[in-house]
């Protein structure tokens, strides 16, 4: 039971992490109708921003915020310089100008940073376990990880539905012809809501960095992972994405941890410590294509955020 219950927060946690990147993806194919494989390189340099801005200044809160504001112009910059030409062509121009993005990201993180892999050291006040239940403890900063998550989700939400200019960016993404014919500069709005989908996929990054080793392209995997999200939640969807980031997260975490006992019952214990997590992978997949059998524009279409 307590192997549950960590279990089950280790698949929170990691369905959280894939909205902060899913978010950002969702709201930019919805809104602009653009194709970005290059999303997973801004998770990437997110990454290594917060592992530079920790070493220059020693404080792991403040590399945050710089590591956030950086990523949040490098979109804004990305999206004026390269992506801007692709509006309104067709999604495989999308495709490879994205995938040439992400060649051409990998190449100067080498050059910048160099082959190795960094490392982001936490704090000694989130290095410790915290008891959530009795005799349950959880790593704490897991934990914070789950609440900035969360947080970031409410207010994502409630910028998107509750202000003005959440009106302008829903408004966009039903119909871009007339926001710019009743004056709004919708050049401007795609680079804002490019800027802040960049902003979110960092923080996801940044999140993970002390967790696992910052290293070239280790956004291109969990990429998938976050188009699989979006594809189930519904293309455009805030809410969509926040469901279906969450049973993915579920799916991959329990099913890694308990499928390879349940495979001993029938396999050698080798065989099923192989077929369990490609099983668990599986699972997310097929999961997708039911809901996509039942329901092809996903569990929250756009139109009913």
């Amino acid at each position: 039971m307590l192997l549950f219950i960590e279990q089950s927060l280790n698949g929170l946690q990691l369905g959280l992490l894939l909205f902060l990147l899913a978010a950002g993806l969702t709201l930019v194919f919805g809104i602009m109708d653009l194709v970005n494989l290059a999303h997973g390189s801004l998770y990437m340099l997110g990454a290594y921003f917060a592992a530079t801005f920790a070493a220059l200044t020693g404080s792991f809160v403040g590399a945050i915020f710089l590591a956030l504001f950086a990523t949040l112009l490098v979109g804004m910059a990305v999206e004026l310089i390269a992506l801007r030409r692709l509006y309104g062509r067709d999604h495989l121009d999308h495709v490879l100008g994205t995938f040439g993005l992400i060649l051409f990201s990998n190449e100067m993180v080498r050059l910048i940073w160099g082959p190795a892999g960094m490392n982001l050291p936490l704090p000694p006040w989130l290095n410790v376990p915290l008891q959530i239940l009795p005799g349950v403890y959880y790593p704490s900063y897991r934990l914070l990880i789950i609440a900035v998550a969360l947080f970031v989700a409410v207010l994502l939400y409630l910028v998107v539905m509750r202000t003005r200019i959440g009106m302008l960016i829903r408004a966009g993404a039903s119909n871009r012809e007339m926001i710019g014919a009743l004056g709004i500069n919708i050049k401007l709005l795609y680079t804002f809501v490019f800027g802040i989908g960049a902003a979110l996929a960092g923080l996801a990054g940044m999140m993970q960095a002390p967790i696992l080793t910052v290293q070239i392209g280790m956004g291109e995997n969990i990429l998938i992972l976050a188009f699989v999200v979006i594809i189930i939640g519904g293309i455009g969807s805030i809410r969509g994405a926040f469901v279906a980031a969450i049973l993915v997260g579920l799916i991959d975490t329990v099913g890694r941890a308990f499928l390879p006992d349940v495979l001993k019952l029938f396999l050698s214990n080798s065989a099923a410590s192989t077929a369990g997590p490609a099983l668990s992978s599986m699972l997310i997949y097929l999961v997708m294509a039911v809901i996509l059998v039942m329901r092809p524009e996903g569990l929250f279409p756009a139109a009913s955020k």
